[in-house]
């Protein structure tokens, strides 16, 4: 997996944008404490074409009420530096906070894009959730499902999509440029990686999937969905390099064997909790970040399914 095609052809585009900086985009990244996410704005800096990825809706579990603090930074952000937002781009289906995509795209435009294993998690979740047949389970609620390898441009930057699951079925990593937004696959070297024991998710594809992640140029900035301060680091930090993961992740640096990381991750894995917004933040998540459909009193309302998970 690691020596395929679309991993060598995201290693040279890497490679292209070391040398020519012109073609390496300007990131900022957003961090929400309450969900400890963080989002992205990409955008190339000859055209101001960006791309906004994992954005987070608050959202108050006991009064079920959202709001747009969160994503109104990312707005004041974009409208600031004058960006024309081509992508809303969802790394997978999380089950920790509700995206803002739809709220954003309303403002700004742009495709909602994720991957398309996206249909094997709705039809899991939908399943869950009892949502029906006017639920599709199809991706249709996103405008764009990449494939594996699959290329897309960030004004005259390059795109490469990569499929890294494990995490869930339909995890992705966008690399734009020199930079790779890599999801819930793995964080900061000291904390380790991501759990897999939600339905769907697998340690040993993880463990394939980082592999595949870290035999890209030593150099690559990695981008991280979280971050949860490992104990004895103060500060939250969410960017590290291909280089610093190999070197020093506690789970998963070179050296580390398959068997060893699988057992490792599940023993793991049963000690945790669920997520505290996993059944709203999943409910939502697989329709693109849109609530579900208002039933005949106007109000719209999320699913508990009890003792079902």
């Amino acid at each position: 997996m690691a020596n395929d095609n679309a991993v060598q052809q995201a290693a040279e585009q890497i490679a292209r944008a070391r040398e020519d900086k012109t073609l390496r985009p300007s990131i900022a990244g957003f961090f929400d404490e309450a969900t400890n996410t963080v989002s992205y704005v990409v955008h190339d800096p000859k055209t101001n074409e960006a791309a906004i990825i994992d954005s987070v809706l608050d959202y108050e579990a006991a009064s079920g009420r959202t709001s747009y603090g969160s994503a109104d930074l990312i707005v004041e952000y974009v409208t600031s530096n004058n960006l024309k937002v081509s992508w809303l781009i969802e790394t997978h289906a999380h089950a920790d906070h509700i995206s803002a995509a739809p709220y954003l795209q309303e403002k700004f435009g742009g495709k909602l894009a994720i991957g398309r294993e996206i249909v094997r998690v709705q039809e899991v979740f939908g399943k869950l959730f009892n949502a029906g047949t006017d639920f599709e389970r199809d991706g249709s609620q996103f405008d764009k499902l990449f494939e594996d390898g699959e290329t897309f441009r960030l004004g005259e930057i390059e795109g490469i999509a990569l499929h890294v699951p494990g995490h869930t079925p339909a995890d992705m990593a966008f690399i734009i440029g020199d930079a790779a937004f890599v999801g819930d696959t793995i964080f900061m070297p000291d904390f380790g990686t991501a759990r897999a024991d939600f339905p769907g998710g697998d340690a040993r594809q993880l463990f394939r999937s980082i592999r595949r992640l870290l035999s890209l140029p030593k150099e690559t900035r990695l981008f991280l969905c979280h971050d949860y301060k490992a104990p004895g680091r103060d500060e939250y930090a969410w960017e590290t390099t291909v280089r610093q993961q190999r070197e020093g992740n506690v789970h998963v640096k070179d050296g580390v064997t398959e068997d060893e990381f699988v057992e490792m991750r599940t023993a793991r894995d049963k000690t945790l909790a669920m997520p505290n917004l996993i059944m709203p933040s999943v409910q939502v998540n697989i329709r693109g970040g849109r609530l579900p459909a208002p039933e005949d009193n106007g109000v719209s309302y999320i699913k508990i399914p009890v003792n079902a998970v």
